[in-house]
C-alpha cells in the first residue's frame, strides 16, 4: 500500500522536527525500587534525548538530512544538547539559546531486568513558544514537519502553514491537552501511545479505537507503538499489524524506542517505501535502538538497519 500524500519537491530538508529535547540522567537499577525503599544502582549516564531531537538524530543517522527547531537553556545541559544534535549532524540553524531558561531534563530509571523505564522530567516554562513565535520557515522547506504538542498554539500554527504549502505533518502523542481538536486535523500522520486511542474514545478494541481517532480528525494514517510486540497502522481503510524485532543482543533501555519508530517510519515514506515496508522499518528502527542505554547511542545507519530486516 502506498502512503496517501505526495512529498513536495525541491525542499532543502526531509524531515524538520519542532517539540522537545531534552538531557536525559539514566540511572540504571537491579529492579524498580518499591516506595520508601533503598536501592543499590548499577551504573548512571548523562545521554542526550528529547522525543523530537531523537527522532531528528535518527533520521540523520539513517542518511536523510534533518533540522530541529526547539529552545534550550543557556546552561551546560543546552551546550550538552545542541553539541549532541550538531554532531550528528542535524541542522541546528532553528534552534535557540533562551538566556536564564534551564534546558528540558529528565531522570529516567531502568530496570536493569528487562530495560523498561520510569521518566522524571522537568521543562523550564521559558522555553515555550507563542503560536507568533512558532519557526513557520522550517515548515516550508521541508518535506516533512514532524512535531510534539508541548507548545499547543505555535504547533497549530505551524502545522496549519505546513497544510497550506503542501507539508506533510506528522506527530508524536502520547496524552490529550487542550487545543487537541484544533491540531489533529491538520496532521497526517497521527502515531500515539498504545492506549491513547482507547482512553480518548471508551473503546477496549485496538481496531475499533484506532478507527474512531481517524473518522474524527481525518489523519490519513494513524497507528500506535505496542513495545516489543511491534505496531498498528491504519492508513486507506486497512489496518497493518506488524511484528516487532527481538533486539539483538537483548534490551538494555526503551528509553527512546517510540521515538525511534517514528524515525522509521518517517525514513520509509521519505524514501519511497510502501507502509508496510516503512512499519517494518519503524519497528527495526526501534528495536535496534533498544541496544544501548540512551535515547539516541543505538540508533542504527541505513546499513545496520538493512541488516537486520533482510
Amino acid at each position: 500500500m502506498n502512503f496517501p500524500f505526495q512529498l513536495s519537491s525541491g525542499r532543502e530538508f526531509d524531515a524538520a522536527g519542532f517539540g522537545t529535547n531534552a538531557v536525559d540522567f539514566l540511572i540504571r537499577v537491579p529492579e524498580y525500587p518499591a516506595f520508601n525503599s533503598k536501592v543499590e544502582l548499577v551504573d548512571y549516564s548523562q545521554l542526550p534525548g528529547g522525543e523530537i531531537a531523537t527522532a531528528m538524530a535518527g533520521l540523520q543517522r539513517l542518511g536523510l538530512k534533518t533540522c530541529y527547531a526547539g529552545r534550550f537553556g543557556d546552561d551546560a545541559a543546552g551546550t550538552f544538547g545542541i553539541d549532541s544534535l550538531v554532531s550528528d549532524g542535524v541542522d541546528t540553524a532553528f534552534a535557540e539559546v533562551v538566556p536564564g531558561a534551564l534546558t528540558q531534563i529528565a531522570f529516567i530509571v531502568i530496570d536493569e531486568r528487562s530495560g523498561e523505564r520510569t521518566v522524571i522530567w522537568k521543562r523550564d516554562a521559558k522555553l515555550s513558544y507563542t503560536a507568533a513565535e512558532a519557526p513557520y520557515e522550517i515548515a516550508e522547506r521541508s518535506k516533512v514537519l514532524h512535531i510534539t504538542p508541548h507548545d499547543a498554539d505555535a504547533c497549530i500554527a505551524l502545522a496549519r502553514r505546513a497544510k497550506e504549502v503542501g507539508t506533510v505533518v506528522s506527530i508524536d502523542l502520547d496524552n490529550t491537552f487542550p487545543g487537541l481538536d484544533d491540531l489533529l486535523p491538520n496532521v497526517d500522520i497521527l502515531i500515539t501511545s498504545a492506549e491513547l486511542p482507547s482512553r480518548m474514545f471508551g473503546i477496549d478494541d485496538k481496531h475499533d479505537a484506532l478507527k474512531a481517532l481517524q473518522e474524527k480528525y481525518g489523519s490519513p494514517l494513524v497507528g500506535i507503538t505496542l513495545g516489543e510486540a511491534g505496531s498498528l497502522v491504519l492508513c486507506s481503510g486497512e489496518v497493518i499489524e506488524t511484528a516487532g524485532y527481538p533486539v539483538p543482543g537483548g534490551c538494555k533501555d526503551t528509553t527512546g524506542a517510540g521515538d525511534a519508530f517514528r524515525a522509521g517510519l518517517l525514513f520509509g515514506l521519505l524514501t519511497g517505501e510502501s507502509v508496510e515496508s516503512s512499519a517494518r522499518m519503524a519497528n527495526g528502527v526501534a528495536s535496534l535502538k533498544c541496544r544501548s542505554i540512551g535515547a539516541r547511542t543505538s540508533l542504527p545507519t541505513r546499513d545496520e538497519l538493512a541488516a537486520l530486516l533482510t
